[in-house]
């Protein structure tokens, strides 16, 4: 059963901006592990974009805004590359109150624009 549905578009030049010019932006909105694996890519601003909007995507499916807090919600890949979404904290007991049990997220950009889509499943 789909319990929320959320998406977003940023622009991949916001991202790089806010990455250039706030020396703790990466730090309060990406974990490490979601910062190492955008900077083994060949866009890594394009990656950085990518999860941003995923992580609003996903607040959107939890009919949440970005109150939950930004490290709350992880987004990797699989090994296949395939984006994953980690819940923690606040994030995770916001789904656990809807009974969210998995997300699906899809990721794209162009050169200009990131976009996501999180569909939260339950039920």
């Amino acid at each position: 059963m789909v319990i929320g549905i959320g998406i977003d578009v940023i622009e991949i030049e916001r991202v790089a901006r806010a990455i250039g010019q706030r020396p703790r932006f990466l730090e309060k909105v990406y974990t490490v592990e979601e910062t190492d694996q955008c900077l083994k890519k060949g866009s890594p601003e394009s990656s950085f974009a990518a999860r941003f909007a995923a992580k609003e995507a996903v607040f959107k499916s939890l009919g949440s805004g970005w109150g939950l807090g930004w490290l709350s919600v992880e987004i990797t890949a699989d090994q296949e590359g395939r984006p994953q979404v980690r819940l923690h904290g606040r994030a995770e007991a916001r789904a656990e109150e809807l009974g969210v049990r998995e997300i699906k997220l899809s990721l794209t950009h162009s050169r200009m624009t990131a976009c996501a889509v999180a569909i939260a499943l339950g039920g």
